[in-house]
Parts: structure tokens; C-alpha cells; sequence
């Protein structure tokens, strides 16, 4: 493990988990990467162990600019129930007051067009006493009416954000509907243009919408995804997201991985807090060197699984596999500066149970990858009526999240099959699950549990 500091940068630490002996003739090397910040002040969405935890009394240093742009769905369907809207404005107001003074931040309602609600004129304003009273008034304006074209308010929201030479941008999405307004091509196009400008945490509220369109929009922009299927609990969910926002310390932090000659990666995933797949994210960065992007950081904790593929060697041959490092780009597009390193190596032997023995976070996060693959699939074949692959897709879900100790899966699971035995997998389908249940469940699937270390 190692570890650099620089003034006014988060402190962060690599350390690597993995069985590093192979076969002879073996090539494939898997590790778990945990990448640790810590001297924010603030945690996000995983906690930091306590041996690593700043000092209470440690003062917080200042942290660096932001910019947020808040987009409320203001379609027709926030009508019904009519709370929902006032809900949502409730929501955005308490996320308002949640700012930290200084902070940019805009506010956008969206139909099938996007509108400034606060401040307007294409700009964003400070937060403060006097422009956190304006904007709450300005919320108190916005009605239900009309339809829904997400990419529009993303666009806006890229706008409002771009004219502000802040280090961290981030966005927070409510809707409540189907992107009905847009062709799906339209908002793909809208997340490729989007990604890596800004983060954004998107939100659904009641159970009306698309679980795919939000977890999509949250994925591209490296955010999070949820439900919030009863639209009283929107403020306490808004006061959170904007709460770990305030927290970024740091953005556009990319896992930086550099491989031998002969060597290639086969994939690069998140797997902790959730699962985010980063294979298909590589930007080429020098000689056999990719970055992958790992979006902003506060004091929050996450795992990674890097698998790479080496040229064999002989028994007794040791070579690294892997440098693996977490760089912060230059604002002067000069060299970027390094945060942290760890090495991931390959050791040929002889010795069978050395060779055979799996890494237990490898082990784990196998099996937690597994599981979500595996409840997207049950429910997609629930949906379309295959009673015996659903019962055999979500019994196997449920044998997975008993045997890592995911208990918040586990709960989920059983609202939308009856569970006869979770060691075997044994269930059957419930004859009727409410739509919560069901989109709560898909929602989450990606969540994730800590190995025990």
C-alpha cells in the first residue's frame, strides 16, 4: 500500500486484496482494489473504518467550490396525487437549506422542456441567507403540467453548470414518469455528451417510472439511483444526497492502471458501495496505461475488481501484473498528480493448494456480482411470464445474499418470493407483489455488502 498527500487534497490509500499464486501455465490474476479518502470532514455513502477516521477534533478545512443544479419533474402525472408536487417542492426546499454558503446552484423544472425556475437568465446563483429565501419562493411557483423529455433538463442542467469554474458539479434528478417525450436515442446521446462533466443522483418518485431510465442516468453520470416510493419521505432523501455532496472534497479522481507488455485487463468494475461496470470507460492515458473514472470523492471508502490477463510463465517466475494508482488531472493539463498506489502481482508455483485457494474479497464480490446479474434476470423473466426461470433466477438470489450476509437484499427478495430454505435457494413467487416491492428490489440490486476483513 502506498500513500501521498498534497495540501488541500484528501488523503488516500490503495490497498490490495489478492491470491497471487497461479498455476503453471495460469494467466488470468484477479484483485480487489479498496481506495480509502479520508480529512473531508464529511462520509458518503460507505463508512470509513475507525482506525481510519479523522479526529473529531480535527478542524475541517475549507472545502473546495461546487455547483449543483437541483431538476424537479414538473410533468402532468406530479398531479396525482396532487401532494406529490408539494411534496417535491417541500423536498427541494430542504435540500436548498442544506447548502453550504458559497455554493453555486440553480434549480430547474422539468416537462418535456426545461425551464429555469431559480435564478434564471442562464446563470446560477450563491447560496446564502437572502438567495436560499429567494429560491424557496420561486419553488412555491411550480405547478404540474405537460410531459417529460429528461435529456432536455440534463442539457440545462450541463449549462447552468458549465458557467461555473467549480471543481465539483453535480446534479440531483426527481421524476415520477416514463421519459415518454424523448426517443431513448435522444437521452443516450444526452448521457454520452454529459458524462464526465458533472455527477448526477437521480430519484423516483412513486412507482410510476422506469427503474432502467433512472439506474441509467445515475450509471452514466456516476451517481446514485433510488426509490422513493412515498413522496413524504422526499425531503429527509433530498436533505441526504445534498448532505453527501456538501462532502466532495475532490472530483474527477480517476483509477489509473497501468499493465506489462503481453498483459491485458479484462475488466475493471466498482463492486462496493455497488456495482458500477468501468471496462468500457477506459480513456488511454500512456504506454499500456488506462484511466477509468471514479467521479468525486469525500471521506467514503470503495472496492474494485481488476482482473488482468498476463503471458504464462514458468513455476517459480514472479512478474506485476498490475500497477494500479489514483491520479487527480492537473488544472493546467500538466502531468496529473498521484494519490495513492498499490501493485498487484503474479507468482507461478507448484503448490496445488497455493495455486487453488480463492482470495476471500475476490470470493465475495464474485458472488455479490452474481447476485445482482441474477435478481435482474428473475424479475425480467417474472415479467414476461416464465414462472420456472424466474423461481429458479431469484431462488438462486437468495441463496447468494444468505451466504455473503446482504440482509438488506435479503428483505427485498422476500416481499417478491417466498422463501422455503435461503441456504439452497429453495423459494417460490409470490402470487402478488406490489409494484414498490418489485422496483425497490431492481432498484437495489447493485447494492452491495463489505467482505468482512
Amino acid at each position: 500500500m502506498a500513500i501521498f498527500s498534497k495540501p488541500g487534497v484528501p488523503r488516500f490509500t490503495v490497498e490490495v486484496y489478492q491470491n497471487a499464486h497461479l498455476p503453471e501455465g495460469g494467466r488470468e490474476v484477479d484483485a480487489i482494489v479498496t481506495v480509502t479518502s479520508t480529512g473531508g470532514g464529511t462520509t458518503g455513502e460507505t463508512p470509513i473504518p475507525a482506525q481510519l477516521s479523522p479526529s473529531a477534533h480535527t478542524p475541517r478545512e475549507p472545502g473546495p467550490d461546487a455547483a449543483v443544479v437541483i431538476m424537479v419533474d414538473c410533468s402532468g402525472s406530479m398531479d396525482y396525487p396532487p401532494t406529490k408536487m408539494r411534496n417535491a417542492r417541500d423536498a427541494t426546499a430542504a435540500a436548498i437549506d442544506t447548502l453550504r454558503d458559497g455554493v453555486a446552484f440553480a434549480v430547474v423544472a422539468g416537462t418535456h422542456q426545461a425551464k429555469e425556475a431559480y435564478p434564471g437568465g442562464g446563470r446560477l446563483a450563491v447560496a446564502g441567507p437572502v438567495t436560499r429565501q429567494q429560491a424557496k419562493e420561486a419553488l412555491r411557483k411550480l405547478a404540474p403540467g405537460g410531459g417529460t423529455a429528461i435529456g432536455t433538463w440534463l442539457r440545462l442542467a450541463d449549462r447552468l453548470l458549465e458557467s461555473s469554474d467549480t471543481a465539483i458539479r453535480h446534479g440531483i434528478l426527481l421524476t415520477d414518469g416514463r421519459n415518454e417525450h424523448e426517443e431513448p436515442e435522444a437521452l443516450r446521446a444526452t448521457l454520452d455528451a454529459c458524462a464526465g462533466r458533472f455527477t448526477c443522483d437521480a430519484r423516483g418518485v412513486g412507482t410510476d417510472w422506469e427503474v432502467k431510465e433512472v439506474t441509467g442516468i445515475a450509471s452514466a453520470l456516476l451517481g446514485t439511483a433510488d426509490i422513493v416510493a412515498d413522496p413524504a419521505g422526499l425531503a429527509a432523501d433530498f436533505t441526504s444526497m445534498m448532505r453527501a455532496t456538501m462532502g466532495k472534497e475532490v472530483a474527477d479522481v480517476a483509477l489509473r492502471l497501468w499493465t506489462p507488455l503481453g498483459a491485458e485487463v479484462r475488466f475493471v468494475k466498482q463492486v462496493a458501495p455497488s456495482m458500477e461496470e468501468l471496462t468500457g470507460r477506459r480513456t488511454e492515458s500512456g504506454p499500456r496505461t488506462g484511466d477509468y473514472p471514479t467521479g468525486s470523492w469525500g471521506d467514503e471508502s470503495r472496492d474494485y475488481h481488476v482482473c488482468v490477463r498476463v503471458p504464462s510463465a514458468a513455476v517459480g517466475e514472479e512478474m506485476l501484473a498490475a500497477r494500479v494508482s489514483l491520479v487527480l488531472p492537473a488544472p493546467d493539463g500538466s502531468t496529473p498528480r498521484a494519490l495513492a498506489q498499490g501493485l498487484v502481482r503474479a507468482i507461478w508455483t507448484d503448490d496445488l493448494a497455493a495455486s487453488t485457494s480463492i482470495n476471500p474479497q475476490v470470493a465475495h464480490y464474485t458472488g455479490q456480482a452474481e447476485l445482482a446479474e441474477v435478481i435482474q434476470q428473475g424479475l425480467d423473466l417474472r415479467k414476461s411470464g416464465d414462472v420456472d426461470g424466474a423461481t429458479a433466477k431469484l431462488g438462486r438470489a437468495v441463496q447468494l445474499a444468505n451466504r455473503s450476509g446482504n440482509e438488506d437484499t435479503a428483505k427485498l427478495l422476500a416481499k417478491v418470493v417466498d422463501v422455503v430454505d435461503a441456504a439452497t435457494g429453495t423459494v417460490r413467487l409470490k402470487a402478488k407483489v406490489t409494484a414498490e416491492a418489485r422496483m425497490t428490489l431492481e432498484t437495489r440490486s447493485t447494492k452491495t455488502v463489505r467482505v468482512k476483513k
